[in-house]
């Protein structure tokens, strides 16, 4: 654990800031108060612990600028427009609606969770009209024991994995309808759950390892309607759920197990109060990058599977992993108000999960990795882990659980930009521009507008309109690479005493009508060498970390060609498929080099290309990034494809290389979906 963890848990006393007013205070703080007690928002009822965090309800963070846009670009593209795509989500006989068909197992749920976010995020009211045929069947076609949805088994064992994420979405409606349905059937259902034989509870491969979602439910369910009944359940659910606490080893290397079964015991720790279940989590984050996450991104190479000697950047994540990390982090957030997971959560959400989907969100890549300049159709196994076709091709057909499931995160990441704090103030947690409507102090409303171009700008403003003059305390979240962050309130600098780098910097103060707050964020180069993966090195400029640009090459194909369709994806009938076009990217440009690094492992020659911000607001793109990099590289003849034809492995100290350097640009990674983000180090 890390300085900045160890903090966290011991609360440190805060740091005052020197030169201001008699009326305010300023301090750096390692979290906000956890014992204090919200009053306008859910807290934690006794006996959990209180979280010192708390995500506001569906609809009262409104993103703007680009993560707007993406939420646009998602309701026209394929998140929003699946019901009418995929197979597996015709309203004909599907057992969500029936209770007795035979479809849509785990992808209408995983469908309808990030579909119905992002409906009442964007308050399309043709959103909520569909949300609400699924929700209102699920809801109408509880049985009379409690149970919800199918009635599926592995094996001898009632399949509960499927109604995890339906519990999700259930919340979301409930947070933006306030139907008390929604209560009444999750705490039937929960009696339910308790009603199974531990012999026969989360008996599966699903289910056991992900009984921390399940968890998480029943706290929320507890915090609004306070029945002690159910608390029995969350021991039951700890339990039964693979052991995510255990040391120097993981229960399962499944990608997407890991991106949402490590944050459990984390999530039972609200429940015991215990410390080390909170530092089981951690532990769980950091063993899984110690095996197999050298490389840039946030993510590892897990493929489907993480296996031993595969641990390249060429091997990466599914996109279900990238989705249900930043959920993971989002959540953890909360719990611990730890400012190690919004950093973390904005690593992945800026570096890597834009990559996944192609600019217009009407196709995804089922992996998408840290280096990868092919991204085909072709079967690459044993070198990726899956033998299937299509596993690197953009694709409105990847693998199903993809497909439905990639909806929840940028819905999910705009819900936690702003949070409510435990002492009834706000948080700002993750940067992009918004509007948020909260009650503060003692029911007080304030709008707060947030006014920038982060992460491709470094500057933060802050423009408050309370509906009185009101006291409450706002917290600035300061990631860890921001040395020396600056703070201006109202046109006037704050002179500050200590970094605040990976803390919080907490403004109490009489807040009117109009006052503005600046934060700037200062952006400089570091970089990271992989000593596990050849000593390879990755660049960072500020929370963005930068690859090699590479000239890609958009090949469309028939997305009703087999060679480019998942097995267990399916079209809808009367689907036009000229819609849905499925894509080969290839490099059209040199992609093999190492890059030329000083001393300090910082590129050489190395200068910041300034570019207007574009009007559309797809700054994730190679023809709209607002932000280049020079730098200079060596080629690396040697390194190429591998048999299989994917990116092969890092090339060797000993490999040949080019006598001559060449200059090279680098971009954001998030904005190049092929990429070469690890480089071989090359000495002047």
């Amino acid at each position: 654990m890390n300085k900045i963890q160890t903090t966290l848990l011991t609360l440190l006393l805060t740091i005052p800031f020197a030169g201001i007013r008699a009326d305010e205070t300023i301090t750096i703080v390692d979290s906000p108060n956890r014992e204090a007690t919200n009053a306008n928002y859910t807290n934690f009822r006794a006996p959990l612990q209180q979280a010192p965090l708390l995500k506001l309800p569906v609809g009262k963070v409104q993103p703007k600028g680009w993560l707007r846009k993406y939420l646009e670009l998602q309701r026209d593209g394929l998140n929003g427009q699946l019901g009418t795509v995929s197979a597996w989500l015709d309203k004909n006989n599907n057992q969500w609606l029936s209770n007795q068909g035979d479809h849509g197992w785990e992808e209408v749920p995983y469908w309808i969770r990030g579909y119905s976010s992002l409906a009442y995020i964007l308050n399309d009211e043709a959103m909520k009209k569909e949300v609400e045929i699924w929700i209102q069947a699920v809801l109408n076609n509880q049985t009379s024991n409690g149970r919800l949805g199918p009635d599926g088994y592995d094996g001898d064992s009632p399949d509960i994995w499927a109604k995890m994420p339906m519990l999700w979405a259930l919340q979301t409606y409930y947070e933006a309808t306030g139907s008390q349905r929604v209560l009444t059937a999750m705490n039937r259902y929960f009696k339910w759950e308790m009603s199974i034989p531990d012999n026969k509870f989360l008996k599966g491969l699903w289910q056991e390892k992900r009984g921390g979602d399940n968890l998480w439910s029943v706290l929320w369910l507890y915090n609004r309607n306070g029945d002690k009944t159910i608390l029995p359940l969350i021991d039951k659910l700890h339990k039964a759920t693979s052991d995510w606490t255990m040391k120097g080893d993981l229960p399962n290397y499944h990608g997407v197990n890991v991106a949402q079964g490590f944050r459990e015991p984390a999530t039972y720790y609200i429940y015991t109060g215990d410390k080390e279940m909170l530092q089981a989590t951690y532990n769980a984050h950091n063993e899984m990058r110690r095996r197999y996450g050298q490389m840039p991104g946030g993510m590892y190479a897990a493929d489907e599977n993480a296996r031993a000697g595969y641990y390249d950047p060429r091997n990466g994540a599914e996109t279900c992993a990238l989705v249900e990390q930043m959920a993971s982090d989002e959540i953890l957030m909360g719990i611990t108000g730890d400012v190690f997971w919004a950093d973390h959560c904005e690593n992945v959400a800026f570096n890597s999960f834009p990559a996944a989907l192609t600019p217009d969100m009407r196709a995804l890549r089922y992996i998408t990795s840290a280096n990868m300049a092919i991204s085909d159709e072709k079967n690459h196994a044993p070198s990726i882990d899956n033998s299937l076709r299509g596993m690197l091709s953009m694709s409105p057909f990847s693998s199903r659980c993809c497909q439905h499931n990639h909806g929840m995160g940028w819905p999910y990441f705009a819900e936690h930009l702003v949070m409510a704090t435990a002492d009834n103030g706000l948080a700002t947690m993750l940067y992009a521009a918004n509007e948020t409507t909260a009650m503060v102090a003692d029911s007080v409303s304030l709008r707060m507008e947030e006014i920038t171009h982060y992460p491709f700008d470094e500057t933060i403003t802050l423009i408050l309109h309370p509906e009185r003059e009101v006291e409450f305390p706002l917290y600035l979240r300061i990631p860890a690479w921001a040395k020396g962050a600056e703070v201006n309130i109202n046109g006037e600098s704050q002179p500050t005493e200590g970094d605040a780098a990976g803390r919080y910097i907490r403004i109490s103060r009489q807040w009117k009508e109009g006052d503005t707050v600046a934060l700037r964020l200062p952006m400089s180069l570091c970089s990271t060498v992989w000593q596990q993966n050849k000593s390879s090195v990755s660049v960072d400029y500020g929370p963005l970390t930068l690859s090699l640009k590479i000239d890609e090459e958009f090949e469309a194909h028939d997305s009703r060609d087999k060679e480019f369709v998942q097995d267990d994806s399916h079209w809808q009938e009367g689907v036009d498929a000229s819609l849905w076009p499925c894509y080969v990217l290839r490099a059209k440009s040199d992609w093999n080099y190492g890059l030329v690094v000083d001393e300090l492992n910082l590129p050489v020659n190395f200068s910041v290309i300034r570019k207007p911000y574009p009007e559309n607001e797809q700054p994730f793109t190679l023809e709209n990034v607002p932000l280049e990099f020079t730098a200079v590289g060596r080629q690396i003849p040697s390194w190429g494809f591998d048999s299989t034809g994917m990116t092969d492995f890092l090339p060797t100290k000993y490999a040949a290389r080019a006598t001559e350097t060449t200059p090279i640009i680098l971009v954001p990674m998030g904005a190049a979906r092929l990429r070469i983000s690890a480089f071989p180090r090359e000495k002047e």
